[in-house]
């Protein structure tokens, strides 16, 4: 007769992943002054896409408490608004503003994602704690922010969770927990816990990015990461258990059940990497492949004009791009919404080409209903370039090429445009950062006076005074009366 042998009730040695993550947020010391340089604008541009994203009604009614005039003594203020609110859900409404539009930083490996989006968890538990009295200033969240770039973007290098059909915002919501969990004054081995408890939190589908299903869910995913990851540090602070091995379980684990059984591969040890060469988008509310795309159409839309020709004149736009923007923004056939016309090249490579530039509002139904813009996006094609695709994979130059061929109806060929680097590129850092702080120029301009504009930009240009600021002093100056 044959036994079975039951599951073993020993709880393991938690995985060594949960443990490199638990001892990089408790005693990697951040001395990077680049990293540092790097985070104070990522900060700036971060908040200023908050407040931008505010402006769009679809956001807007998201936001605010679950009860409608719920005020929590010491609560999370939400930039932009008055709302005052638990840090969860204040974790939720500052992601869901700073990610709206798809215009925060991005980090492209073999999955990409937007790092700054754990500002949303960030900022919502430090400025909360702060209020309740502890001395946490903003050079605490900028410590925060660059060890959750380092977190989701190492975890990111070489594990592509979209090729199983998972969303990127799990690791917003792994590395987040990380974070808050040291901000909440969790030992080490409680952030252990708290980690594993993201890890075997379900993780979100890709389904909304993807056509038929785009949708407004994308906006708002990260909000929910955020606000999960501090539910999550919260419920491990009043002793709830982690799953030591949630990653490495058999048939249970991470790995085996949303994994196809691999374990995650790592490219370097934590350090501030992730943030010293963290992309921001500039110029162009855009999903990040397709920027240097748009940079080549706005360059053909000149030389057009210099013919004395149109984007009516051509027949046809050759795009050759990374094998991961044909993957996920090459579409074909109708666009449904602004969620599916910002990660649809064609569209983002059209606009410019007709109209000379590419805004926020460029996405909207109104804008897209010019009949002009689905007719030349039946005239652009995408082909891959391997040099592309292999330099964006090299750490050394991560770049995001893209080249446009254009044909005219006459038969003229013009000279093809090739731009390899995006303005936010850490190669192109000199020439973007003036560029970075006029886009935070315009996205306070449509919610403060103009001496309330110039009191911010002193704030946030003085580095060394912004550092030392308390968190809700910070967070005051970015809030409606």
């Amino acid at each position: 007769m044959s036994h079975h042998a039951g599951e073993s009730t020993l709880r393991p040695e938690p995985d060594k992943v949960l443990q490199e993550i638990a001892d990089y947020v408790h005693d990697y010391k951040i001395d990077s002054p680049l990293a540092f340089e790097t985070a104070r604008l990522c900060l700036i541009d971060t908040i200023g896409c908050g407040l931008e994203g505010l402006r769009f009604p679809d956001c807007a009614k998201l936001l605010g408490p679950v009860v409608e005039g719920t005020i929590v003594p010491n609560g999370t203020k939400v930039p932009g608004t008055n709302y005052q609110l638990d840090p969860i859900r204040g974790a939720f409404n500052i992601g869901t503003i700073i990610r709206w539009l798809d215009f925060n930083d991005c980090f492209l490996a073999a999955e990409w994602g937007h790092p700054s989006d754990n500002l949303g968890a960030i900022l919502a538990v430090a400025d909360h704690l702060a209020r309740q009295g502890q001395p946490l200033t903003v050079h605490d969240v900028l410590e925060g922010m660059i060890k959750a770039h380092e977190i989701q973007g190492s975890l990111a290098l070489l594990n592509s969770y979209n090729r199983v059909g998972l969303d990127h915002v799990v690791l917003v919501k792994v590395a987040s927990t990380a974070v808050v969990s040291k901000l909440l004054g969790l030992s080490r081995d409680q952030t252990v816990d708290a980690v594993s408890q993201a890890w075997v939190d379900g993780q979100s589908l890709r389904t909304y990015r993807h056509a038929p299903n785009t949708g407004p869910r994308k906006s708002w995913a990260a909000g929910d990461a955020c606000s999960r990851a501090v539910n999550l540090a919260l419920l491990v602070k009043k002793g709830e258990k982690g799953l030591p091995s949630v990653l490495t379980a058999k048939t249970w684990g991470f790995y085996d059940v949303l994994f196809k059984g691999k374990p995650l591969e790592f490219q370097r040890p934590y350090g501030s990497y992730i943030m010293e060469n963290v992309l921001f988008k500039i110029s162009y509310p855009a999903e990040f492949h397709a920027q240097t795309a748009v940079e080549a159409a706005h360059i053909i839309h000149k030389k057009l004009k210099g013919l004395g020709k149109t984007a009516e004149d051509i027949k046809s736009v050759r795009i050759r791009t990374q094998e991961a923007a044909v993957r996920i923004i090459d579409k074909q056939g109708p666009l449904d919404n602004f969620a599916d016309r910002d990660h649809a090249i064609n569209y983002m490579v059209a606009y410019p080409l007709i109209f000379g530039e590419l805004t926020s509002e460029s996405y909207t139904d109104k804008s897209a209903a010019d009949p002009r813009i689905d007719a030349l996006r039946a005239k652009i094609y995408c082909v891959e370039e391997s040099k592309f695709s292999l330099d964006y994979h090299d750490p050394e130059k991560r770049s995001i090429g893209n080249a446009l061929l254009v044909e005219l109806n006459d038969g003229t060929m013009l000279e093809e445009v090739e731009v390899e680097y995006p303005v936010g590129h850490k190669r192109r850092r000199a020439e973007g950062t003036p560029l970075l702080m006029n886009k935070f120029k315009r996205h306070i301009a449509h919610h403060f006076d103009e001496a309330h504009q110039n009191k911010l930009l002193e704030v946030v240009t003085d580095a060394s005074s912004l550092a030392k600021m308390p968190v809700d002093k910070f967070t005051d100056l970015f809030v409606k009366a």
